[in-house]
């Protein structure tokens, strides 16, 4: 039997109602992120429709009708764009219709209501805790998709908003309590300006090299500078990349090969740098990131989700477990006691305790997995709860 063909990518109507505020969110007036998002899910280059535009409607497939005045979560656009029937998507509060996916016989009626804003389209209706998920796994959290009315009094309010969400849900305490202030402070700064992530990437690694030479040289507090400058732009990259919708496979793969490699480099310079080069505790430390990487991809490949989601105790574990952060606390507090040594031994230590518990928690995952339990995300478990 012949595959059936894929279905063509439908085409995107974007609405620009009178009076539309041109204020920016993170560098993009709401009408281009809004065209940004429709073409990265996919859809044929999204037209921007004045009021008396009429497009010609396609012969057949289907159609992406979208208001401008709106902020969308893109997992609400990418709903859209991969919805296999027609759907209104609606404001949670009142109701109003603010876009559809349609098929082309019904794209001329849903371009005229969705431009007043009125009008029986007849169509099944969702609010976007109905048309999207709320666990995103890349993220590691459950967070229902957001949508908010353009206005420009409200910008705090929509950064916030958007900020909060393109951050990941299991991370380390750094990340996590100390860096979004100012993060968000410097991405402002850098959407405004319209500098490109990978260029706070490429800085990133700059910084990363530069703190294995120091560590190495025995520098060990301007190396600290250097690594703890690296982690903050680390951090501000991937914000900057999903607030302004301009994460790609380039970028992530920068981003991901430089935070897979540098850690064991920096830990064994700082070994070369005390004189431990080959010394027990450098040797646990730098083989205890590898082994703690392969005890996580085990856990990814069988399971199908990372270890730090599974119960919430492995979320809060994350934010503390040895990895890349904490590490630097226990380096920058023996720097400071004048003890670089005495930073490479606690970091040892730690390591194994935490390599410890993460091969305790794979194995009671494949013993749950015997005993017939399904082993899930925590929060996606919660968020089909909530559904429910």
């Amino acid at each position: 039997m012949p595959t059936p063909p894929e279905p063509a990518a439908p085409a995107a109507w974007i609405v620009t109602p009178a009076g539309t505020p041109t204020f920016e969110v993170w560098g993009l007036r709401p009408v281009e992120r809004l065209q940004r998002s429709l073409e990265r899910a996919g859809c044929i280059a999204a037209r921007v429709l004045g009021d008396a535009d009429a497009p010609q409607t396609p012969a057949t497939g289907s159609v992406v009708v979208a208001r401008s005045d709106w902020i969308y979560d893109e997992r609400l656009v990418e709903a859209l764009v991969g919805a296999e029937d027609d759907v209104l998507l609606v404001a949670p509060e009142d109701r109003v219709p603010v876009a559809a996916r349609v098929s082309a016989e019904r794209a001329a009626s849903t371009l005229a209501a969705l431009r007043t804003g009125r009008g029986d389209l007849d169509l099944p209706t969702r609010v976007p805790v109905e048309l999207a998920p709320s666990y995103t796994a890349k993220l590691r959290k459950t967070e229902p998709p957001y949508l908010v009315a353009a206005r420009p009094e409200t910008l705090h309010e929509i950064e916030a908003l958007t900020f909060a969400a393109s951050y990941k849900g299991a991370t380390d305490l750094v990340t996590k309590w100390v860096l979004p202030r100012p993060a968000r402070a410097v991405t402002r700064r850098l959407a405004a300006s319209h500098v490109h992530p990978n260029t706070v990437t490429l800085a990133s690694w700059v910084l990363a090299i530069a703190a294995f030479a120091l560590f190495w040289s025995g520098s060990f507090g301007p190396g600290l500078i250097a690594a703890w400058g690296m982690t903050f732009l680390d951090t501000v990259d991937g914000k900057l990349a999903r607030v302004t919708l301009t994460s790609s496979r380039l970028g992530d793969f920068l981003d991901h090969g430089l935070d897979l490699v540098h850690p064991p480099f920096w830990w064994w310079a700082w070994g070369a740098g005390i004189g431990w080069a080959w010394h027990p505790e450098t040797l646990v430390v730098v083989a205890g990131y590898f082994v703690g990487r392969l005890i996580e991809g085990v856990f990814l490949a069988t399971f199908g989700f990372e270890t730090h989601s599974w119960r919430p105790i492995d979320t809060l574990f994350r934010t503390i477990t040895a990895r890349r952060n904490p590490n630097l606390i226990l380096f920058s507090v023996g720097t400071a006691a004048g003890r670089p040594d005495l930073g490479m031994t606690l970091v040892a230590l730690w390591t194994a305790a935490s390599l410890a518990f993460h091969t305790l928690r794979l194995l009671q995952a494949f013993a749950a997995r015997l005993r017939g339990e399904n082993v899930t995300p925590w929060n996606r478990d919660l968020a089909g709860k909530a559904a429910g």
